[in-house]
């Protein structure tokens, strides 16, 4: 059986294929304002690297915030669900799993079956969210790509107080004016989205063997900061962790 999961997101649309169990092809576009035409190019870009035919696909799951717009979704996945069953899939043994995107952080416990014990859902502040990130690159004028790899050259941690992407960015540059080494000021941004992170992890319950969805689980600087708070020797990230919820929404359809 070959399924599709497309994940609608609020930064860029991911798009899954899977046959008899395993990923064939992945395609990725920028969400936009035009989100079906994202969807669509995503799909097509999946479809080219998978090396099928449109027509080969049985089934689609569709999740994101944008899960809408998938027109050809033959079953709607909940974001939750859809983590879930990715953690399940790439990591067995997981029972905890986080996912950070560009506007909103989650986190669930789940059992053996993959059923959802508990979650928790940041959606309301951008400090919890790979968006608190990006502000504090540019307020560091750094490429995103470089900061994460800084704060692990720092071994003085900083304590960053503010709640607030905006008040954080004025603490930021109160620590450039201060001629505070910008890697320790990087380590002190990523510690305090850990923390934010964290305390989501927390409200559901630390089980053994957390698995880390989303773009920021390619950030060395958060990965680091995260297995710290959480006093755990691994953090599990499966490749292409961006992909996670689409993988979870191709698995949801493939049980269709």
């Amino acid at each position: 059986m070959i399924t599709a999961g497309i994940d609608c997101g609020a930064k860029n649309t991911k798009t899954v294929i899977i046959k008899d169990g395993k990923i064939i092809g992945k395609g990725q576009a920028m969400t936009g304002f035009e989100q079906a035409m994202a969807v669509k190019a995503s799909f097509e870009m999946a479809i080219k690297n998978a090396g099928i035919e449109p027509k080969e696909v049985e089934h689609i799951g569709g999740t994101g915030s944008g899960a809408k717009s998938i027109k050809a979704a033959t079953i709607q996945v909940n974001e939750i669900k859809a983590m879930t069953v990715a953690a399940g899939y790439f990591f067995p043994t997981s029972r905890t799993v986080a996912d950070v995107g560009a506007e909103e952080a989650r986190a669930a416990k789940f059992d053996e079956n993959g059923a959802v014990i508990d979650f928790a859902i940041n959606e309301k502040c951008a400090a919890g969210s790979g968006a608190f990130i990006e502000s504090m690159a540019r307020a560091l004028e750094t490429p995103l790509a470089e900061l994460g790899a800084l704060a692990l050259s720092s071994g003085n941690p900083i304590p960053l107080n503010a709640q607030c992407v905006i008040f954080a960015e004025s603490e930021v540059v109160g620590l450039i004016h201060a001629k505070t080494e910008i890697n320790d000021i990087s380590r002190a941004i990523h510690d305090a989205m850990a923390s934010r992170i964290v305390s989501l992890i927390r409200r559901v319950g630390v089980n053994p063997d957390i698995v880390m969805l989303g773009g920021l689980a390619h950030n060395p600087g958060f990965t680091t900061a995260l297995q710290r708070e959480l006093g755990v020797d691994k953090i599990y990230i499966p490749v292409d962790p961006e992909y996670g919820s689409a993988v979870g929404a191709a698995v949801v359809a493939a049980r269709k």
